[in-house]
């Protein structure tokens, strides 16, 4: 059942009702499938994409880059549970490449995410590198334009 997956990823306030209409299937069923998901783990919760530019006074989300030396039983998933208790962080990846990790920071200003990554991140044993990069604005999450001009309806008129 990708779809229902696929259509909840998309966007979670869809009613049992709504979803068993667009997958054809018995609400009942939708609704059962929906909790076997969240008990199962696969769901994991629910959020509202949230366009943090337009409110004052908005966090700061930087991305982390850290290079680690994985422990030798746990390989990274000791670090990455020590790196996960930071209130401040909000989003952790295991990547490929340059780097090992992708930590995903918020914070009040700047100035607060760079004295978190100098006092917190950097000091965690095995850290060997740090490389911090602002966001600065952003454009689409998840699938979702955050442009209001590019949501607007095309307006053009075709001429012949």
């Amino acid at each position: 059942m990708e779809k229902l997956l696929e259509l909840l990823s998309s966007n979670s306030s869809f009613t049992t009702k709504e979803l068993a209409l667009m997958l054809d299937e018995p609400e009942d069923y939708i609704s059962a499938q929906i909790k076997e998901y969240e008990n199962n783990g696969i769901i994991k919760g629910y959020q509202a994409l949230v366009n943090w530019e337009k409110i004052p006074d908005a966090m700061v989300t930087a991305i982390i880059e850290l290079k680690v030396t994985p422990k030798r039983e746990t390989g990274f998933d000791e670090i990455a549970k020590e790196i996960m208790s930071f209130d401040e962080v909000s989003s952790l990846y295991l990547m490929a490449g340059a780097f090992d990790f992708s930590v995903f920071v918020n914070g009040k200003t700047m100035q607060e995410v760079a004295s978190f990554v100098a006092r917190k991140l950097s000091c965690i044993d095995g850290v060997k590198a740090t490389a911090t990069h602002f966001m600065l604005k952003a454009y689409k999450i998840g699938g979702v334009s955050l442009d209001d001009d590019n949501n607007a309806s095309d307006e053009r008129s075709m001429v012949l």
